[in-house]
């Protein structure tokens, strides 16, 4: 595989090459799908450093934590940025947090940036997956279908081939962008592009990640646990729905019930003897975004009902 090339004395790593292209491609897809839909610069000409920060830092914060075991071992490896630990799905985060944070006292509603900047991020991740396939990242595992791939690296652990699971990505995520632009010029209420991208996202990554042959952070669940998940969002989106309706007591009476019943669960969970299955960190991320986007589009309609 083409990890890296040399360029006279220069030498490239092959992932920071596409992950630069993703940066570049993306962000002007960005501006031009917020140009389009009137949504307006202001904000983010005042506080550009911030969502470049926000871009970096999250990026290289979630890509530590996806590989801590590596950090733990060598600690100062954390100031070693030109390592190649950057995520750049980190990075859209942060911009997604910069951009919650700013667009509070705007016209346009934050739910209305998230349909912009999805199909961008998702146009962006297709190049982030390629640049891992070429680098050895995120590898799969071992399979005899005959389109296996043979990684001659130190980083991957197997030796005889494997699923091109970056491949499996780059080309859904590039087809989601297309879909996206589809949705974006049927779609007549603000949240379309958020809930199908997250919807389709959310299963593609639970299914990819059995294919995944690198470390993870494992998550130990059971069925119990994914109901009580889905009955917590649920929830909590009616609490934001009926909030404005109910008095300040109320308001306390269903906080607290909500905190007893589902700290309660949390706390006595380990007395509960159910059979369990290992997901791998991202899969279990994705059902929590599925689960908080559908709650959040659902809310966001009904509080502005003309959007």
């Amino acid at each position: 595989m083409y990890e890296a090339m040399t360029i006279g004395p220069f030498f490239i790593w092959t992932r920071l090459i596409f992950l630069l292209i993703g940066i570049w491609l993306s962000t002007e897809f960005f501006l031009r799908l917020a140009q389009s839909a009137n949504l307006s610069f202001s904000h983010m000409q005042e506080r550009a450093w911030y969502y470049i920060c926000a871009f970096l830092l999250s990026g290289r914060l979630i890509a530590v934590l996806a590989t801590y075991r590596v950090y733990l071992k060598d600690p100062l490896r954390l100031f070693i940025v030109w390592d190649g630990g950057f995520s750049y799905l980190g990075g859209v985060i942060g911009i997604g947090v910069v951009l919650y944070w700013a667009t509070r006292t705007q016209r346009a509603t934050f739910l209305q940036w998230l349909d912009v900047l999805l199909p961008a991020a998702a146009f962006g991740l297709s190049f982030d997956w390629l640049g891992k396939f070429f680098a050895g990242q995120a590898y799969g595992k071992p399979t005899d279908v005959f389109w296996g791939v043979t990684y001659d690296a130190i980083g991957v652990r197997y030796v005889v081939p494997v699923h091109p699971v970056q491949l499996y990505y780059a080309v859904t995520f590039l087809f989601l962008t297309f879909l996206l632009l589809i949705i974006r010029k049927k779609s007549t209420r603000a949240g379309a592009e958020t809930l199908f991208g997250i919807f389709f996202a959310a299963i593609v990554t639970f299914f990819f990640e059995y294919f995944r042959g690198d470390f993870s952070i494992p998550v130990f669940a059971t069925q119990l646990d994914f109901v009580v998940l889905v009955c917590m969002f649920v929830s909590l989106g009616v609490f934001v729905a009926i909030e404005l309706s109910l008095s300040k007591v109320s308001l306390y009476v269903y906080q607290t019930f909500l905190l007893i019943v589902f700290g309660g669960y949390l706390v006595g969970r380990s007395w509960v003897r159910l059979p369990t299955f290992e997901l791998r960190f991202s899969q279990f991320l994705s059902v929590l975004a599925l689960l908080a986007t559908v709650v959040y589009v659902v809310v966001h309609r009904r509080k502005y009902p003309h959007l």
